[in-house]
């Protein structure tokens, strides 16, 4: 038998397991919020962040394509954790990890939480390192619950029925975001690369999980269920963050894509075109 002084192969001397690092999927709709994950991962050994966006409508897409370790979900985008349950119930490997605002520190989101399959969450004034604590247990042991949200799980049980109606499949919440864009089924097909028939059968199944009578009305209650929300703010730009060589830190680091150059406009609506400083004449 091994001395508990000897160190255990496959770990680091912090105690977690050496493997690759653990890629994140960000979803906030606060941009300072999402640049400070960034720079929090980009310092992070072991973390590495795949995207990020402040849309949850693109969630799946960009979950789907990116295939994180962890998707972060801003709990005020996603109060009643539909989103949450998706993912975690679409994806075995993916762990969904809740970030709670005070408006729903309490035991009712937590119950909510729990009951969608939730496996970690964290409050979203907890410090960097917590922060970095938490996502970890969250990918490695499928579970973390803040300290500061222990008291409130207490009397709670493992599992919560979230809601009565049935989750909607991943492909029948991308159906029903297009609809909501006012798509018709042939143009949903065309989008999703599926037959119309398809898009029919999704669209059916849609109306019987929603106990709507059509697709208007399925939209309606969707809204009114938090399944689908109106975003406030204005386009929000989806960032598959760019993978780049190692960096000073000894890890591989992350590169948002840089914007296109503008030009300075006056008030006039004209370029401004920059003058040249003359410089003296050396004597």
């Amino acid at each position: 038998m091994s001395s508990s002084a000897e160190p255990q192969p496959g770990r680091t001397g912090g105690g977690w397991p050496v493997r690759r690092p653990t890629g994140m999927l960000v979803i906030d709709p606060v941009p300072l919020f999402r640049e400070g994950l960034a720079a929090l991962a980009e310092r992070t050994p072991g973390i590495r962040l795949l995207g990020m966006t402040g849309n949850m409508h693109n969630a799946v897409s960009m979950c789907e394509r990116l295939r994180p370790d962890v998707v972060m979900i801003d709990a005020v985008l996603d109060p009643r954790c539909h989103l949450g349950q998706l993912l975690a119930s679409g994806d075995d490997a993916v762990s969904v990890l809740a970030v709670v605002r005070e408006p729903l520190r309490h035991q009712r989101y937590l119950a909510t939480a729990l009951g969608a399959g939730v496996h970690g969450i964290v409050l979203r004034s907890a410090e960097p390192a917590q922060l970095v604590d938490a996502i970890r247990r969250t990918h490695l042991e499928r579970r973390y619950l803040d300290p500061e949200m222990a008291a409130l799980a207490s009397g709670l049980g493992v599992r919560h029925t979230m809601t009565a109606r049935q989750p909607l499949s991943r492909r029948e919440y991308q159906v029903l975001q297009l609809i909501s864009d006012g798509m018709e089924n042939q143009a949903i097909a065309k989008a999703l690369f599926v037959s119309v028939e398809t898009i029919r059968t999704h669209v059916k199944s849609i109306l019987r999980k929603l106990h709507a009578r059509d697709r208007a009305h399925a939209v309606a209650v969707a809204f009114r269920l938090g399944v689908l929300v109106t975003h406030r703010e204005g386009p929000v730009l989806d960032v598959p963050v760019a993978r780049t060589p190692a960096v000073a830190n000894g890890h591989a680091g992350e590169q948002l894509p840089r914007l296109p150059h503008r030009p300075l406009l006056a008030a006039t609506g004209q370029p401004v075109r920059s003058t040249p400083i003359s410089r003296p004449a050396a004597r």
